[in-house]
């Protein structure tokens, strides 16, 4: 078993001899073996990175697959059938166990037991073997996310009836031969300098409702703004970042998101002081610079609304675009 990534290069590529060249911008493919059966196709991307993650979930999800065999795991009985509630089910429990984060549980949690569930009932599909390519193309048409949220929620869509092959539910995978969702958007792009500083000077005149209550949100606002623009956070991490992470180096410390190793960024002193002497908030919390600890992470964010962004309190909460 083995796959391996290439790239198959325009005409006009300068390095089109090369098919493992790596950084131009040409179409990524994969190609190779698994489990004895040929494989060529699409990596539905231009980055050899994001080719080389695909590569990966399609060995480990072979692997699951050949794992099961050598297990012995048992296909189901022809005559049991398994509703889609309880294919449902299972399979969020296994997701459960699988210590995934939160938000991603949240996500396939809203997928399949609010929309899948909801609309198999509203088209009378009662088991999962009753499901069709042409049902999950008229699910996928009451779709109204945008096109980047589509093709996650059809990766997931995919995921989970390979669970439902693997448990042997079913023959094969409906969802499979679904057509391609391109979202090929603009890169996120960065604020010029002008811009930044405009953002910047802005929080010197910010004066929200309840402007006595909230004497500080300014303040705090701003010392936000330079620890995302420095440290590279998003305002998710931002928003919960822990007193300890910052140390007397004016070293953030942080785990890197694939590998998990831990690393150093540099600070700026001033950024860094700001941190350490932030004015309190409504509900300080001494082990966060922001956060008050109370809900959920991803709730602080979430709030972030035109309305709330003008309430008289001081919770925090902003949502600064692109930075």
């Amino acid at each position: 078993m083995g796959l391996f990534v290439y790239t198959r290069h325009t005409s006009d590529c300068p390095k089109k001899s090369d098919r493992f060249w790596k950084r131009c911008r040409c179409p990524k493919w994969i190609r190779g073996t698994l489990n004895g059966a040929a494989i060529r196709q699409t990596a539905d991307t231009r980055s050899w990175e994001r080719a080389e993650s695909e590569r990966r979930r399609l060995e480990e999800e072979a692997e699951r697959q050949a794992t099961a065999l050598r297990e012995g795991s048992a296909p189901q009985r022809e005559s049991e059938v398994v509703t889609v509630q309880d294919a449902v089910k299972r399979f969020l429990a296994s997701k459960r166990k699988e210590n995934l984060a939160e938000p991603t549980i949240d996500k396939l949690t809203t997928i399949f037991e609010k929309h899948f569930l909801d609309w198999a009932k509203s088209e009378g599909l009662k088991n999962i073997r009753e499901i069709t390519t042409a049902d999950l193309e008229a699910f996928r048409d009451t779709w109204t996310d945008g096109p980047l949220s589509k093709k996650k929620k059809q990766e997931r869509i995919i995921g989970f009836f390979y669970y439902c092959v693997r448990l042997g539910w079913i023959k094969s995978n409906p969802a499979v031969l679904l057509g391609r969702i391109k979202a090929e958007g603009p890169p996120t792009d960065y604020f010029p300098k002008r811009e930044f500083d405009q953002i910047v000077d802005a929080t010197y005149i910010y004066q929200p409702k309840g402007w006595v209550e909230c004497r500080h949100q300014a303040t705090r606002l701003r010392i936000l703004i330079l620890l995302m623009r420095w440290s590279g956070l998003a305002i998710r991490d931002a928003l919960t970042l822990e007193r300890h992470r910052v140390n007397d180096k004016d070293e953030l410390f942080l785990y890197r998101a694939k590998t998990g190793n831990p690393v150093y960024v540099p600070l700026p002193h001033d950024v860094a002081e700001m941190l350490r002497n932030i004015a309190p908030g409504p509900s300080p919390n001494p082990r966060y610079f922001f956060w008050s600890g109370n809900g959920s992470p991803k709730s602080v964010v979430a709030v972030s609304t035109a309305a709330r962004y003008s309430a008289p309190r001081c919770g925090f909460v902003f949502s600064p675009g692109r930075i």
